[in-house]
């Protein structure tokens, strides 16, 4: 079978699931996978004959983005922040959201008057390491921790920082049901407190598409109980605690719930309510001043 004919099987079967201009670029990043075509290379190849591995793998692909299933969990990677990263049914799949996430605090973390090296920074709900990696990739020299509740998430995040070859520290602890985040002990103080909790509430799950709650793990997405602030109103009590002083806080949050966040952070010396590039009121950022 020829390129070309599988490109046509892809619109013809996929039609009524995508739009003309998705299907093309579901087909070229398959055809970038398993063949090593470029966008470029694809045009000139289109009368290309396929093996019957190359048909059946994407035969293949077909079926399961009929059911819903998101390529990236096909390939069983993604990219983010121009780096490569393992996802899997275990991890939610990287918004660029995130992406605005970290370079906030790239560029805060660089601007403040904070100590590089031995600078420690704690990922809350890690999901597959995106956070922390990207992190120790800037700042090498920092100490770098990521908890998350799941075993199977862990392993992806364990996964993709030996990938990328950096060091973190990974726990596996229930954070809202136990003291703080340390292994060790309860009195660990971080300089970095970043995040990306669960921010859905029950109330919304209607709201979510079945592609994202059907292949995604809920675990991830939606608070574990009707508070939809439960993580946020704990990372502000723990932080009092647990953030040292000059120590910054990230948080990516509910867009339907920025005011309502931000008011959790009222007793640091500066908090404030940032939108995204959509407009939209996406992340916190909290600074504890030391006291004069």
């Amino acid at each position: 079978m020829k390129l070309s004919e599988i490109k046509t099987v892809f619109q013809n079967e996929l039609s009524e699931l995508y739009s003309k201009s998705e299907i093309e670029e579901l087909f070229s990043i398959f055809c970038e996978h398993f063949l090593e075509l470029n966008k470029v290379e694809l045009r000139q190849n289109l009368d290309k004959n396929l093996s019957e591995n190359d048909s059946k793998k994407f035969s293949k692909v077909i079926s399961e983005l009929k059911t819903g299933k998101p390529f990236q969990q096909i390939l069983g990677e993604t990219e983010f922040y121009g780096m490569k990263f393992f996802v899997n049914e275990h991890v939610l799949i990287p918004r660029p959201e995130t992406e605005e996430l970290l370079e906030l605090a790239i560029q805060h973390i660089k601007d403040s008057k904070l100590k590089v090296e031995g600078l420690k920074i704690l990922d809350i709900g890690t999901g597959s390491g995106i956070i922390p990696i990207v992190l120790k990739k800037y700042f090498p020299e920092a100490e770098v921790s990521a908890i998350d509740i799941s075993e199977d998430a862990l392993e992806i995040a364990k996964r993709n920082a030996n990938f990328h070859k950096t060091e973190i520290n990974f726990i596996q602890k229930d954070y809202l049901n136990e003291v703080f985040a340390s292994a060790q002990t309860d009195n660990d103080v971080y300089d970095i407190i970043i995040s990306n909790p669960p921010y859905i509430g029950i109330d919304e799950n209607p709201e979510i598409e079945d592609s994202v709650k059907g292949f995604e793990p809920n675990l991830a997405l939606f608070s574990p109980t009707s508070d939809a602030l439960i993580f946020y109103r704990k990372i502000a009590i723990d932080a009092e605690k647990h953030l040292s002083e000059n120590g910054i806080i990230f948080l990516e949050i509910n867009q339907k719930l920025g005011k309502e966040t931000l008011k959790l952070f009222h007793n640091f010396s500066k908090s404030s309510l940032l939108k995204d590039i959509s407009g939209n009121d996406r992340i916190i950022f909290v600074k504890k001043n030391k006291s004069l």
